[in-house]
């Protein structure tokens, strides 16, 4: 965590450093294909790649040029176009997007006047600039596009078209850790009022009380949701809400998303590669509602948002809530499976140094965790800078995913940051653990 009183110039330097790997995923991610599959919609729940790419700079010339910057707009005629709120993304092939070329050189021209800009601001005084705010909130904007350009990366069908090392093994002894940690009853700190690029559905800091819970130590694995497959759990209603059951029955539903039963076993495909369903994986591409009803069918429920978050923050020695599970350094390589160093979860028990002081494993990275909140303004919420990043949002429709997965950047890694889809939504990269409310006696 870098702020203004460590000094501007390591706060250029860190607001430098975080659009830089921002810009370079982007291209990553664009120029590994044709042109024509930057155009093509690969599914009408995505807009084609080359809309996510001018909307980025768009978003950047709004916020770094014109209200930092004070800069004249580039290309006011094209505002509308990449406004995510009235072109809905079914909508966006039809639209005279800027083609791959201009894209490009509009993303460019864009980041060298947003660098200019960064030389002379003053980083601190009003809210946007201080502690670069309005840079490290461009640089998470472009880290969750290109996120959700890897989302797109996977529905688009053809050869690979990306490449990327395999997760670390997870480390012997991993069969023998507990099932489930107890998190103790009491008040903790949730949300926060320190982290100078957190944004608005993070603040501010607030006291919960909780009662005492269990949780998993582990994701559920594809191996312990293929026993839900194999026990019927897709062709009984008992363990569905109604409205999950018919969007079972009404889809077909009998698997994770991009799962086929073939050849006498369960094979997915990944990134344009057909391989059989790794059982020591974190389960991916689940709904919520999927994730609810093998909740349910184990015999436990899904963990609240503030349940979540007290197991990965709090330090049970202190009583204080830890910036990430594994204490205040900033993520690194050996904490957690972030960044896209990796095109899939690592296997379940992995990242021993990223555990939280209860000893719950992998909350950050591998895949975003389902829990059982709907999004909801915490007391004292106030939307900034726009309404439309949180505010428009909340209520029932959406229901609280935490924790990043491989494919979430640390900018975006924090253990406060909220996320948020409907419960039907698959194509994420999404999972979950489950909970349960212990006994009285095993409590106390």
């Amino acid at each position: 965590m870098v702020t203004a009183a460590h000094g501007r110039a390591a706060l250029r330097a860190h607001a430098f450093d975080a659009l830089t790997r921002a810009r370079t995923r982007t291209l990553a991610l664009s120029d590994c294909v044709e042109d024509a599959e930057l155009t093509a919609q690969h599914s009408p729940l995505m807009s084609p790649l080359v809309w996510d790419m001018a909307h980025i700079g768009n978003q950047e010339e709004q916020w770094l040029l014109r209200a930092v910057g004070g800069r004249a707009p580039l290309r006011p005629e094209i505002d509308s176009l990449y406004d995510a709120f009235e072109h809905p993304r079914a909508e966006r092939p039809s639209l005279p997007l800027l083609p791959p070329n201009e894209a490009r050189a509009y993303l460019a021209k864009v980041r060298g006047d947003a660098f200019r800009v960064l030389e002379r601001a003053q980083l601190e005084g009003r809210p946007l600039v201080a502690d670069g705010f309005a840079f490290g909130m461009i640089a998470q904007h472009e880290q969750q596009h290109a996120e959700t350009m890897l989302i797109t990366h996977q529905l688009r069908r053809g050869p690979a078209a990306l490449t990327a090392p395999p997760p670390p093994a997870a480390p012997t002894g991993t069969a023998a850790l507990p099932r489930e940690v107890l998190v103790p009853g009491g008040p903790f700190t949730m949300g926060t009022d320190d982290e100078p690029w957190a944004l608005d559905n993070e603040r501010p800091a607030h006291r919960r009380e909780l009662p005492a819970f269990c949780i998993d130590t582990l994701p559920v694995s594809n191996g312990a949701y293929l026993r839900f497959i194999e026990d019927g759990g897709y062709a009984d209603s008992r363990w569905w809400t109604p409205a999950g059951w018919d969007h079972v029955c009404r889809n077909g539903l009998r698997a994770p998303l991009f799962w086929r039963q073939e050849q006498g076993g369960w094979w997915r495909r990944r990134f344009g590669v057909r391989e059989p369903v790794p059982e020591a994986e974190p389960v991916m591409h689940v709904s919520w509602y999927e994730a609810d009803a093998y909740a349910r069918w184990a015999g436990r429920r899904l963990p609240t948002e503030a349940e979540w978050e007290k197991a990965a923050r709090l330090d049970p020695d202190t009583g204080r809530s830890r910036r990430f599970p594994w204490g205040g350094a900033d993520p690194e390589p050996h904490h957690a499976n972030l960044g896209q160093r990796h095109l899939s979860p690592a296997p379940v028990g992995g990242y021993p140094d990223g555990a939280s002081a209860l000893g719950v494993r992998q909350l950050m990275g591998e895949v975003w965790e389902w829990t059982s909140s709907d999004f909801a303004p915490y007391p004292g919420f106030t939307a900034f800078p726009y309404r439309e990043y949180s505010e428009v949002f909340f209520g029932p429709s959406y229901k609280v995913l935490r924790g990043g997965c491989f494919g979430t950047d640390p900018v975006v890694a924090r253990a406060t940051f909220r996320n948020w889809d409907h419960p039907v939504r698959r194509q994420i990269f999404a999972g979950f653990r489950t909970a349960r409310t212990p006994a009285p006696e095993e409590s106390a």
